[in-house]
């Protein structure tokens, strides 16, 4: 089982149904019977009007009950009730879902003390009374009172109450790496914390609100669907409304409880059941993959994308150059370079100078460790652009750009071997960066430096592709460089040397020709482009002005995640496209129980149209309205799971939803409802 850790309990991403949830969802679905909230959706309104009009001919039976008697006006009226329960329970269960997290979220939002800086002096009061722009103080061991940016002080902040990973994140005044979030703590050091947040405002007040669901709003698509379902009904209204006259023509009169069964049967109700269910659903399957919507639109923009412009570093590559080679100039041996470049690294500790170690070690070189306990080591500065370790007992050993050690063999009366340059530009070329290695007045070599393409990036964007999608990575980087990783990573296309302009110029580009775009970043020059994107996915770890700027966050601030993002808003229209296949098909089969019944009594011909053998007109038409209400929270799991999701084409996709969901709404009413027929008779 696949879970995320959010605070001290996990939250599971596959389990569908807990008895709290069921629980709650059987409640509040009859919370919503009241007509207030039922109004907003429709179809389900007129279902609960059905309801109320049978309810009351059965209650004061007359005249019009002699034909089907009052309790075919019971059975109806119950009948209509449990629809209408079910679809309640739908979306009650999806919503269900969301506020489960939302409870355990609250856990982590809690009231702590501040330290707050005011004319240089420190002062403890409630974090609920802080305000935007109060400058805090928090020291190792203490609760990150509310939202802010670091304004001094660098510290390791354990945010799994947020993101459910272990692991502390390092954070530091400056850059991208400056927000923090409130309900975070501080595992180590002291940070100096400018409040960008109002009481009730947030980081997690909003994504409270938001897995609850009570922000949600209806996307386009939703919205589109409904007027096409709306319309629906009107016409069916209008069939139904007009049916009597009709009948009444020709010599006979239908029953008031047959039409509404029949207005019930025509409608499209499970779709209209379930549509809210599917919108709630969406929203709540990225927050389990730890990636916070701001709306469903952005899910279901997500699903429709046809461009994505990712960041180089981070994203594609582990952003952190790693030795690759080590490359001897002239007469030099490996082995010697080996050694000078293992001996230049030994206290440096940088990701490029602990990889240095890594590389040495893993082709067999060993470390004297008792001949260099004595030695200085030499730290990198802007101004010499090296480091190194000067020895006890002689020998400078340095390493670094390779115009700078040049010139540092040079000043001790070296020579230049005459192959460096050549070997340092074919280094560049790959897209690496060489650094130089000397020994006093000798120059060694060069150690290829590779920023390197992280792990089944090639699938992973084969996978985009296959979906229809475009990448595009954007890099500060030269255009060699930037070429080499390109064609690695297996991206589509590249934009060397970008700035944030060229980032918006290329998003506006693509969206001019019709396109969908979805743009990653952390920084706040990569703001206005996740703002100018259809679907901007920013880092938690990022910076205030991206965060505000985007319509997602990733808790996790794994750029590629964009990818399961995508996914996710495919399934949702995927699983919104099945259902509405599936219940518009398995109407064929209530018309085949329904209108044989109702013009059987008038027309005895008509009985020919009885071709599933139905037992009589009353079991027909309460076994269509029975499987019409049963079939709704027998589609809950699915409207709640989705649909599997696999990257095919547009055409495969329309021929499997009509083979597999059209068809089978064809099919599984006939059986369905056959089936209800049968037991029916045998009571009634």
């Amino acid at each position: 089982m696949v879970t995320h850790s959010v605070g001290k309990e996990e939250v599971s991403s596959t389990r569908l149904f807990t008895k709290k949830i069921l629980k709650d969802a059987c409640v509040n679905a009859v919370v919503k019977l009241h007509p207030v909230y039922m109004v907003r959706n429709p179809i389900l309104f007129i279902v609960e009007l059905g309801f109320l009009v049978t309810f009351l001919l059965a209650v004061f039976p007359g005249a019009h009950s002699r034909t089907m008697g009052s309790g075919f006006y019971w059975s109806v009226s119950v009948i209509l009730l449990l629809t209408v329960l079910c679809a309640n329970m739908a979306e009650a269960v999806a919503e269900g879902r969301g506020k489960a997290q939302a409870n355990t979220l609250k856990q982590t939002k809690q009231d702590t003390a501040a330290r707050r800086l005011l004319r240089g002096k420190e002062e403890k009061i409630s974090s609920a009374e802080l305000r935007k722009g109060d400058i805090i103080l928090v020291k190792e061991g203490e609760v990150i009172p509310g939202d802010g940016t670091i304004i001094s002080g660098m510290a390791s902040v354990d945010e799994s109450a947020i993101t459910g990973e272990s692991a502390p994140v390092l954070k530091e005044a400056g850059g991208d790496f400056s927000s923090v979030t409130g309900g975070t703590t501080v595992v180590s050091d002291e940070l100096t914390i400018e409040i960008t947040s109002q009481p009730g405002e947030s980081f997690l007040d909003r994504m409270i609100a938001l897995v609850e669901g009570a922000d949600r709003k209806k996307t386009p698509n939703e919205i589109a669907l409904n007027t096409m379902l709306i319309s629906l009904t009107i016409i069916f209204m209008l069939v139904v409304i007009t049916l009597p006259f009709f009948t009444n023509y020709i010599g006979f009169s239908l029953d008031t409880g047959m039409l509404v069964a029949l207005l019930v049967c025509l409608i499209p109700t499970t779709i209209g059941g379930l549509l809210s269910a599917i919108g709630i659903a969406g929203m709540d399957r990225v927050t389990r993959f730890n990636v916070l919507a701001m709306s469903g639109r952005a899910v279901e923009a997500a699903g429709d994308i046809d461009t994505i412009i990712l960041d180089k570093t981070g994203t594609i590559t582990f952003g952190n150059r790693m030795a690759a080679d080590f490359i001897p100039v002239e007469t030099a041996s490996k082995t010697t370079l080996m050694q000078a470049a293992l001996i230049t690294s030994w206290k440096d500790e940088t990701p490029e100078g602990r990889s240095v170690l890594s590389l040495a070690k893993d082709q067999g070189i060993v470390m004297e460790q008792d001949r260099w306990e004595e030695a200085t080591f030499v730290p990198f500065q802007a101004q010499t652009r090296m480091s190194g370790m000067d020895l006890a007992d002689g020998g400078s050993y340095r390493k670094g750009a390779v115009e700078a050690v040049k010139a540092w063999v040079l000043e001790r009366g070296g020579k230049v071997p005459a192959d460096i340059q050549e070997k340092a530009e074919e280094i560049a070329k790959m897209g690496g960066t060489p650094l130089a290695v000397s020994v006093d007045k000798e120059l060694l070599g060069l150690i290829y430096l590779k920023d390197t393409v992280k792990p089944g990036m090639r699938e992973r964007f084969d996978e985009l592709r296959k979906m229809g999608i475009k990448t595009i990575m954007c890099t500060g980087d030269n255009p060699l460089t930037a070429a080499t990783i390109a064609k690695e990573a297996g991206v589509d296309d590249f934009i060397a040397e970008s700035t944030p302009e060229d980032k918006i110029e290329v998003i506006k580009r693509e969206q001019a020709q019709g396109k969908l775009v979805a743009m990653t970043g952390d920084g706040t020059n990569d703001a206005p482009a996740l703002a100018q994107a259809d679907v901007g996915l920013a880092m938690n770890s990022g910076t205030t002005a991206a965060k505000e700027a985007a319509n997602m966050i990733d808790l996790d601030s794994d750029p590629t995640k964009i990818i399961e993002v995508v996914a996710i808003g495919k399934q949702l229209l995927m699983t919104r496209g099945a259902l509405t296949t599936f219940s518009i098909a398995n109407d064929v089969a209530k018309y085949f129980a329904i209108i044989p019944a109702l013009f059987m009594l008038g027309i005895p011909e008509m009985n020919v149209l009885n071709i599933m053998g139905l037992e009589s007109p009353t079991t027909a038409i309460l076994s269509a309205l029975l499987f019409n209400g049963l079939i709704i929270p027998a589609l809950v799991p699915l409207a709640v799971k989705g649909v599997t999701y696999k990257p095919v084409s547009a055409d495969k996709l329309l021929r499997k939803n009509l083979f597999v969901y059209g068809l089978g709404g064809v099919i599984v009413p006939f059986i369905g409802i056959k089936i209800i027929d049968m037991l029916l008779s045998l009571f009634l």
